[in-house]
């Protein structure tokens, strides 16, 4: 078992990690948002990737989302959990809380590069359920652990929940935050739809640990967002997240009996006879034990 974590917002590094190597990665799609940190934590071993890149670089649109994926792919890595900051579109999911989504509500506008499919290729995965749900069950269990053991009286955990994905830099209009409300959103982000999509292409696990900062602009009485809100409500919740990460890498089961490591058994479509050698071969990765 290899964990692969995604930091985003005021999560830049994983502390405690041991034998640290810095692992420049490249893949057919570019480089990564930087280079990926290995290294062992708990006795296993673990990749963390800023997904921002060191300092927070880069916007969520130029996130290359497949390059990191397929990063975490080629360094053996078959569970991923990432970490990220979103805006509140419910009054009972405050700041500061934690949520694990279940579902996306799609608003980006790149979907093509939401995919490694194309190009002489086609693919069509199942994705009504999104989200590795053992995985986000063994998060959900680790977040409960790591409040009681901290006796955090103010995070408060819920499982599950739709996380509307726009494309951002600028935050919503409060038009565009009703309107996801009334679709049933329950949390806003801009980056974690692209990771889960890739993820199950790649047939990798994942699960997102969603820390809410603020209550988007839906909210009458309440402040704008803005970015001195949200690192000030994420940095609170930092060190719990790492906490959770170091516990949920120890005690991970090694096996996974979910389904996503077959996620592209019957959803390859081309005939294998008429795929480019150059897209086989830029994808070996992913489709080579399906392509030969």
């Amino acid at each position: 078992m290899k964990l692969g974590i995604i930091g985003g917002s005021g999560i830049y590094q994983l502390e405690g990690l041991q034998k640290v190597e810095a692992v420049q990665v490249e893949t057919p799609f570019g480089a990564p948002s930087d280079a990926l940190v290995r290294g062992q934590l708990g006795g296993r071993e673990v990749v963390f990737l800023p997904r921002h890149g060191q300092g927070h670089r880069l916007l969520p649109s130029e996130i290359n989302h497949r390059a990191n994926i397929y990063a975490f792919k080629l360094l053996g890595i078959d569970r991923i959990i990432s970490v990220s900051a979103v805006g509140s579109l419910r009054e009972e999911l405050r700041p500061r809380d934690i949520v694990l989504p279940s579902q996306y509500y799609d608003r980006t506008k790149h979907t093509l590069d939401h995919t490694f499919f194309g190009r002489g290729l086609v693919a069509h995965i199942a994705f009504a359920e999104p989200v590795c749900p053992d995985l986000r069950a063994f998060l959900f269990q680790q977040i409960q652990h790591a409040l009681s053991r901290r006796g955090d009286n103010k995070s408060r955990l819920h499982n599950g929940g739709t996380y509307v994905c726009m494309e951002g830099p600028a935050f919503s209009t409060r038009a565009e935050s009703l309107s996801y409300r009334q679709v049933g959103g329950d949390v806003i982000g801009m980056t974690s739809l692209p990771e889960a999509k890739l993820c199950r292409e790649a047939e990798i696990c994942y699960a997102s640990m969603a820390m809410v900062t603020d209550y988007d602009c839906w909210r009458e009485g309440e402040d704008h967002v803005t970015m001195e809100m949200i690192i000030g409500n994420l940095m609170a919740n930092t060190a719990l997240a790492k906490d959770v990460l170091a516990h949920l890498i120890a005690t991970l089961p090694e096996s996974r009996s979910c389904t996503c490591g077959a996620a592209l058994k019957d959803a390859l479509v081309t005939d294998r006879n008429l795929v480019p050698a150059a897209t086989k071969q830029a994808l070996v990765a992913i489709v080579g034990k399906y392509l030969g």
